[in-house]
């Protein structure tokens, strides 16, 4: 494998294949990075990435970073002492730099708990590799081979990075990381540019970009849940109790799970035990959770619930589509499939099954599918066929759309 090590010293031109024969010292200053930081914002765009660690917490928590341009690598150990980000994230939110991430919704995360700001302008490769048909959510090791025919080490990627000094190892991996992401980038920005698909990526952009995208709001911790509730009373208790939980884990800096797990917050919906003593005849809870001060504080969540208003509620989803909904959704996962397959872009980023549900069941659902570019390659297709103005064949052995009169 040809390791690219560095010292933030030039390189021979851009995109160059080089390798160096020391690995660089990680920035541990303020001055440091405020010096790294100025040279790095003299360049049209950057790669980055970092390395955190989130197991036993709610909030990640930063431990490197490592940043690119076309002259240098850096690496910064965001835990020195008394080390000040500020540079960093006045680099992120620079509008003359673009920030390259893979997966970028993580490490825009990490920015905006610990900045309250959004990096911007960003460019995803995995989105834009989605777009350019690699495949659904492909990994950047598997998109490095592919575009740059390198095997990335990953050994050291699960590596405790919070221990200090970091290893030679380690910060190898850190820099080869961004320094690979810059000849992803500039891949994948020539081919959208030729295929006149940019702007499809800049729409996913702005999604990754909006401050709702990253807030954890309490109130609306809900919504992420998969557990499925039939009844207002069901759904007034999954909504308090579910806001607590969320409190509680923001509150202590632990997982989600750390409190209370998914299944036993739609076993508290279902039952709704409004007493201690009925919490305790929960099969799904710990014996003795009840006579805990989480016990008391979940029996309040339950009562808060059971005495909300209904119609202040939201609309609980019913049963989408007809008796044959089923069958259309069915047909139109065939002509996502045949639309993938002929624009040569990933399924996953055209349409989700629940936006195939959701146009099954009315034809002006709010769904991406339905909207800008996925609404011309596949949403009005979508709508077509589901009232019958178009028809899938078999030719040749591949589906095509036949237009029906």
């Amino acid at each position: 494998m040809r390791q690219r090590l560095c010292q933030a010293m030039p390189l021979l031109c851009p995109g160059a294949k080089l390798s160096y024969l020391a690995v660089m010292q990680p920035i541990t200053t303020t001055a440091e990075l405020a010096a790294a930081c100025a040279r790095l914002a003299r360049h049209p765009f950057v790669t980055v990435d970092t390395e955190f660690l989130r197991e036993t917490t709610y909030y990640p928590l930063l431990c490197v970073v490592q940043i690119a341009s076309t002259d240098e690598a850096v690496v910064l150990d965001a835990l020195a002492p008394g080390i000040d980000l500020s540079p960093f994230f006045a680099l992120m939110t620079d509008e003359k730099v673009l920030k390259v991430f893979h997966a970028a919704r993580q490490d825009i995360e990490i920015v905006w708990h610990r900045a309250g700001v959004l990096p911007h302008p960003i460019f995803d490769t995995q989105v834009a590799a989605m777009v350019l048909g690699y495949g659904d959510s492909i990994s950047y090791d598997q998109l490095v081979q592919r575009i740059t025919g390198d095997m990335l080490d990953k050994s050291n990627r699960f590596t405790d990075w919070t221990r200090r000094p970091l290893s030679d190892a380690q910060l190898t991996y850190a820099v080869s990381d961004v320094t690979h992401l810059r000849d992803v980038y500039l891949a994948l920005s020539a081919d959208l540019q030729k295929r006149g698909r940019a702007e499809w990526v800049s729409a996913e952009m702005e999604i990754l970009t909006s401050p709702k995208t990253y807030r954890a709001d309490p109130e609306h911790a809900w919504e992420r849940l998969r557990t499925r509730v039939r009844k207002p009373k069901e759904l007034a208790v999954l909504m308090e109790v579910a806001a607590w939980r969320e409190r509680e884990a923001q509150t202590r800096d632990v997982p989600r799970g750390r409190v209370l797990k998914d299944d036993v917050l739609g076993d508290l919906a279902v039952q709704a035990p409004a007493t201690v003593e009925r919490l305790g005849q929960l099969r799904s809870l710990p014996k003795g959770f009840e006579r805990s001060k989480w016990g008391e504080a979940i029996v309040e969540a339950v009562n808060r619930g059971l005495a909300r208003d209904p119609k202040t509620l939201p609309l609980l989803e019913r049963s989408r589509g007809t008796a044959n909904g089923g069958a259309t959704v069915e047909l139109l996962k065939v002509l996502l499939r045949m639309t993938s397959e002929r624009h040569d872009v990933a399924a996953k980023v055209i349409a989700t099954v629940d936006d195939l549900e959701s146009i099954a069941a009315d034809d002006e659902a709010d769904v991406p599918a339905l909207k800008g570019w996925r609404r011309e390659v596949f949403g009005d297709k979508a709508l077509a066929l589901k009232r019958g103005q178009l028809a899938l064949a078999v030719e040749k052995g591949r589906v095509v759309p036949v237009e029906r009169k």
